[in-house]
């Protein structure tokens, strides 16, 4: 077997915390639950435990590290008892439980990381209270209601808790019995050679305790499927892509466990014509060729019910952008608003009358270079191009 600091990826020099830290992440990845059936990781398993049940140890690992674990033969409190390893995997279970600060239970690792489906609360015989299924949702609003925030209400259908046996599954406190086969552990273990396996108890399916006289309404479940509707409060600022959490709107947990959570993720409908970049609204503003060259004043339109008024200078060119403060969305924690960008679009006109081409062309007569800034500089630019 490998060095124990290599065996947890640590370093000699290495803190209480950092080995907990490293054994708790290696243990989690070949816990017997997470592998089942793996011959390999079950014995990495019980390698790592034995290693960080030395190493957390302050009087064993300073021996470990004067004598190697050739030193500690004999040593009273050594894994399998004089230095030969754990010898079955509820050793290394007991060191795994310890490391996470619990009796495999209290602590809610396995209900978190292994489904919950291995043991009671405490293997004392009471049937876990596990949180129910947080469940998903899809909702679409306009682009005004996000901006201004909205109420939704929602028709979802979720497991409850049953009233007829508040959710117990049994119509009695009576028929509710300690599991036979692994006597309320919700555990079981199967010898397969030298190994000792942890499996969950296949009778009562880990919860250590079986029901023997099932409500009539539930059928022994506990929860029964119920409709109902749930207001969801959008707040102003939301965007696609953004998730709200509603605590407590999910499917109820088995056995009188608190209820799940429900999610709610916000779709925005795209708007005709204004666009969002971040909290500024953006609108393209189509102005005729003579207004852009004359100048002009403009009432551009708004998100919340009232215009915006902007001055656009004589000789503005296409693409000019104006801002308007604090006509934005509204930031969705509270932070300000952003602001409202209008960019310019120089409409050429068309389907010209004969006195509208007339009056053009006389205007075309009287064109300067001064006229056109831009177009002297692009040419001055240009000349370089064909000097020889």
């Amino acid at each position: 077997m490998a060095d124990y600091y290599s065996l947890l990826e640590v370093q000699k020099t290495a803190t209480p915390d950092e080995i907990k830290k490293a054994y708790r992440k290696q243990a989690l990845r070949y816990h017997p639950d997470k592998n089942p059936g793996d011959a390999a990781a079950e014995k990495k398993f019980k390698e790592i435990s034995e290693a960080y049940e030395v190493l957390s140890d302050a009087k064993k690992r300073e021996m470990y590290d004067r004598y190697g674990k050739e030193g500690m033969q004999g040593m009273g409190g050594f894994p399998g008892g004089g230095g030969q390893g754990f010898a079955s995997m509820e050793e290394a279970l007991r060191t795994f439980m310890g490391a996470f600060g619990g009796n495999g239970g209290g602590d809610g690792i396995f209900d978190t990381l292994f489904g919950g489906g291995g043991r009671g609360e405490g293997f004392g015989g009471q049937r876990m209270h596990r949180q129910g299924a947080s469940k998903k949702v899809n909702i679409t609003i306009s682009f005004e209601e996000a901006a201004k925030g909205t109420d939704k209400e929602l028709a979802v259908q979720n497991y409850v808790s049953c009233r007829e046996c508040h959710g117990k599954g049994s119509t009695s406190p009576n028929g509710v019995k300690t599991c036979p086969q692994c006597r309320g552990q919700g555990q079981v273990f199967e010898q397969r050679g030298f190994f000792s396996m942890t499996t969950a108890c296949p009778t009562c399916h880990g919860e250590g305790q079986v029901i023997t006289d099932p409500c009539k309404v539930c059928h022994g479940q506990g929860v029964v499927k119920e409709k109902h509707n749930v207001r969801v409060p959008i707040p102003a600022g939301v965007d696609t892509g953004m998730r709200l959490k509603l605590a407590g709107h999910g499917d109820a947990g088995p056995n009188g466990g608190p209820a799940g959570d429900l999610y709610v993720f916000i779709t925005v409908k795209p708007h005709e014509i204004f666009q969002r970049e971040g909290n500024d609204l953006l609108l393209d503003l189509p102005i005729s060729f003579t207004e852009a060259a004359l100048g002009i004043k403009k009432d551009v339109p708004s998100l919340f019910s009232h215009t915006c008024r902007i001055t656009i200078p004589a000789g503005t060119q296409n693409g000019k952008t104006f801002r308007v403060k604090g006509e934005g969305f509204p930031n969705v924690h509270g932070h300000g608003k952003g602001d409202l960008l209008v960019k310019i679009f120089v409409e050429t006109p068309s389907d010209l009358t004969p006195r509208q081409k007339t009056l053009l062309e006389e205007f075309q007569s009287l064109e300067t270079q001064d006229n056109f800034t831009k177009r002297r500089s692009f040419l001055d630019k240009i000349k370089g191009f064909f000097a020889f």
